[in-house]
């Protein structure tokens, strides 16, 4: 919940900007000037960057008892008030290996905020440079080799922050209007934040949160260049980046296109990755041939053994927050790590069910490895579709979640090769018969659409367009429907 009213505050006042939303209420005292957080690299581009805080401050891993002072100005921000919200309905049949789905619902989404007068925080730069020279960081400092040691993580300063003033709460409502057959369930949601002042709130919420004043929303970074011999410098313009120097090279984290935990160091082959504004699909024709040769393992797996992971994985693309923590399993696993499984506790009693489920499919268990470990293509292929699907709005997680059969996952996947090819999609071609049912093209529309790729019908043909800054959304839709359809396929 506070996760998502602080992701709507960012995008409102400082979409494309450099705040950064606070994902974690835990995290809010921690956010002080000058600490310092963790930016991590995450495997896969169409990933957003994470970023992990930390108990320290600069001063604090820096060589020397002379203490580290910022000077810190503080001022009013602006008064926040906003309400955003749409609706949904739709029918969906459709079906997962023997499970049949029968979907109908409607219900809207309201999302009314009010933080109230909010103040900010920033760090005087020019006094930190002139306090801060000739200093270096102590490079036997524990966090500074944990850090250095990881491929892909920088040192951030925190600059500035956004804060409340007063006491404010953030309520939930889910509200269920549907008739289903099977396990899939439609559950718009509804959220609102208002302030507390006088001690009278009226909400009509299942699920109140009530946040303190002086909460961090939202903040500002500085990312190091850290040396070897412990110098640093700030990278004070936005398209300089930091990272750590290994062996005299500046250590770049660099994206890899199967994993790294095969040791491979080639970045990712075909475009950028990101769609500019309104250009054609075609731009990502070598991302999709570079993630068919990611999947491929898929293909590789004997039919029993590829049945039995569609089937798992299709059971927690139905539950975004499962895709979330299986997600993040899966990367400590890429990393060569232990998952730290006490995300599962979270989860509801089936939806931890199937979280252990995919987990089982890759050799672990929670608490202990079953025999065989996965082979590390595999895992790594495991990985890239569910972050992909993770990284995809709810409506288009449901809708791909309801196209997880293989006709219809053919389907989806000779448009993209159709739209990234240049071309237009022939619904006459054979491969496109699952889309001669109204509802399901209906979904494959919601799917593009919520990706960030609009499909218009002509006479005989779709043909796809993209709109305004796009982005990582329409790679993150290929990688999903192509590794869904790889694992899917139905192959003598």
């Amino acid at each position: 919940m506070f996760a998502k009213a602080t992701s709507r505050f960012v995008k409102q006042i400082d979409s494309g900007g450099c705040l950064i939303p606070v994902s974690c209420l835990n995290d809010s005292d921690k956010l002080q000037p000058l600490a310092l957080l963790v930016k991590r690299r995450r495997f896969w581009l169409w990933q957003k960057t994470k970023y992990i805080s930390s108990d320290f401050t600069l001063g604090d891993v820096l060589h020397g008892d002379q203490p580290l002072e910022p000077v810190v100005v503080e001022s009013d921000f602006l008064t926040y008030e906003g309400t955003f919200g749409d609706s949904v309905a739709g029918k969906v049949e459709t079906s997962v290996g023997q499970l049949g789905l029968n979907v109908e619902g409607k219900g809207s989404t309201k999302l009314q905020s009010s933080f109230g007068s909010l103040r900010k925080q920033e760090v005087d730069v020019h006094h930190l440079l002139q306090h801060s020279e000739g200093r270096v960081l102590n490079m036997e400092h524990s966090l500074v080799q944990q850090s250095r040691g990881r491929r892909g993580e920088v040192f951030c300063l925190l600059k500035e922050k956004v804060f409340t003033t007063q006491t404010c709460s953030i309520a939930e409502q889910v509200q269920e209007q549907e008739s289903c057959g099977g396990r899939l369930s439609f559950a718009p949601r509804r959220i609102q934040v208002s302030v507390n002042e006088n001690g009278s709130l009226q909400l009509d919420s299942n699920v109140i949160l009530e946040i303190p004043p002086k909460t961090t929303l939202a903040y500002s970074i500085i990312e190091l260049d850290v040396k070897l011999n412990g110098e640093y410098e700030l990278c004070l313009l936005p398209d300089t980046h930091g990272g750590f120097e290994v062996d005299g090279v500046k250590r770049l984290p660099l994206y890899n296109m199967v994993s790294v935990v095969d040791g491979l160091t080639d970045r990712w082959p075909g475009s950028a990755g990101a769609v500019p504004s309104e250009a054609p699909l075609t731009v990502l024709r070598k991302d999709l041939e570079a993630l068919s040769a990611l999947f491929r393992v898929f293909v590789e797996l004997p039919a029993a053994r590829r049945s039995a992971l569609f089937r798992a994985v299709s059971e927690v693309l139905a539950e975004k927050e499962v895709v979330s923590v299986v997600g993040s399993a899966l990367e400590q696993l890429c990393r060569g790590e232990q998952p730290a499984l006490a995300d599962l506790a979270e989860l509801q009693p089936s939806q931890r069910r199937t979280a252990q489920a995919l987990l089982a499919e890759m050799g672990h268990e929670e608490g202990e490895e079953t025999g065989a470990q996965p082979a590390p293509r595999l895992l790594s292929a495991t990985h890239a579709l569910l972050s992909a699907a993770d990284e995809m709005p709810d409506a288009g997680l449901a809708a791909l979640s309801c196209c997880c059969n293989p006709e219809t996952l053919l389907a989806v996947e000779c448009l993209l090769r159709s739209f990234l090819s240049g071309g237009e999609a022939c619904l006459g071609d054979g491969a496109l018969s699952a889309l001669t049912d109204e509802e399901t093209l209906r979904t494959v529309e919601l799917l593009f659409s919520s990706c960030s790729i609009a499909l218009q019908r002509g006479p005989a043909a779709l043909v796809a367009s993209t709109g305004q800054q796009p982005g990582f959304l329409p790679l993150a839709l290929s990688a999903a429907v192509t590794g869904l359809a790889a694992l899917g396929a139905e192959r003598g």
